[in-house]
């Protein structure tokens, strides 16, 4: 396989993609372009891929987090939405699949498990139906063994065995950050290369989107109503981020020490891009905040203007201060 072939398929070096292309292609732009994407990706790894059963597990997600999954409410934690989740299980898909480019071997039953753990992985932070006080975020530090809980409760409806749901189980607790990786039994070598995927997947989804600065304001909030960190406002959190970004990598690193190249295999393969987007948005991010911190001018919340998500959430404080002083 070639690997220095830097051309898409439009023709353009992958040092000229503007923006929007470039986020095009690392986020796609809605859930029914990643679920395709995905489909596409799968069918490429092998014919024997229940594509069908993923997709039919990709489907309950979005009924779970829209309010149409029986027993539970809609998700209302704003930083680890829908969104994410799918993002999450997109990078998955795409780690298994430079993974098998490399030469990996996974039974294809192994790989729908490992997808359905992807796309559950956050289930933990949905309320239950008669579960009306605060959101999910009062959740946060136990969401990861909470997602497992759903995970087994409806293993039969996703088509899961009891072996399956254990296996999806020790994947979806990879993701909790201060788990020790080599301490959680796995079914399989399989199962646990899939664990170690789905983590670093997890990481590289948030860190890697291109607005994952602005969602920080949201992640305060999830904090704060889950007693999380010992940040005094956004902007220490903002600030303490930077440290989190080295920490990050090296967690993936040593989670994953062939992520780059499963990566970069995978855009070569599947777009003709010889680098890994997402360790480039990933820079990208980082790079800015240095830079916001070294010349704040003000206010960091200020130099933060996508999606307008920093102006939602102070029209959102706003309101509540408003209304307490109304009352």
């Amino acid at each position: 396989m070639m690997l220095n072939t830097r051309t898409t398929q439009s023709g353009k070096g992958v040092d000229e993609l503007d923006n929007r292309e470039f986020y095009r292609i690392l986020q796609m732009d809605s859930p029914k372009d990643v679920l395709v994407e995905v489909q596409s990706i799968l069918g490429s790894i092998s014919p024997k891929i229940n594509i069908a059963s993923v997709t039919y597990a990709f489907l309950s997600t979005i009924n779970l987090f829209q309010g149409r999954y029986a027993g539970y409410l809609a998700c209302n934690t704003n930083y680890h939405d829908m969104r994410h989740t799918v993002e999450t299980f997109l990078a998955t898909a795409r780690l298994i699949d430079g993974a098998v480019l490399n030469g990996k071997r996974f039974d294809a039953h192994d790989i729908v498990v490992g997808l359905k753990a992807a796309l559950f992985h956050d289930a933990g932070y949905i309320q239950e139906h008669d579960d009306r006080e605060g959101t999910g975020a009062k959740y946060t530090l136990n969401h990861v063994h909470r997602s497992m809980a759903f995970f087994d409760r409806h293993k039969a409806e996703l088509g899961l065995s009891d072996s399956d749901a254990a296996a999806g189980q020790a994947m979806i607790l990879c993701t909790q950050l201060d788990e020790t990786i080599e301490n959680i039994y796995f079914p399989s070598e399989s199962f646990e290369s899939l664990g170690r995927i789905l983590a670093v997947a997890d990481l590289l989804a948030q860190m890697a989107d291109r607005i994952y600065l602005e969602k920080l304001l949201l992640l305060y909030d999830e904090f704060e109503e889950g007693n999380v960190g010992d940040y005094k406002n956004e902007e220490d959190l903002l600030r303490k981020t930077l440290s989190f970004f080295d920490f990050v990598t090296e967690r993936i690193n040593k989670i994953l020490e062939n992520n780059q190249l499963y990566m970069r295999l995978h855009f070569e393969s599947r777009w003709r891009l010889c680098d890994n987007l997402y360790t480039m948005s990933f820079e990208k991010q980082k790079a800015y905040l240095e830079k916001i911190i070294a010349n704040p001018n003000g206010s960091l919340v200020k130099h933060l203007k996508r999606g307008g998500v920093a102006n939602n959430v102070h029209q959102k404080k706003q309101l509540i201060k408003k209304h307490v002083n109304e009352n």
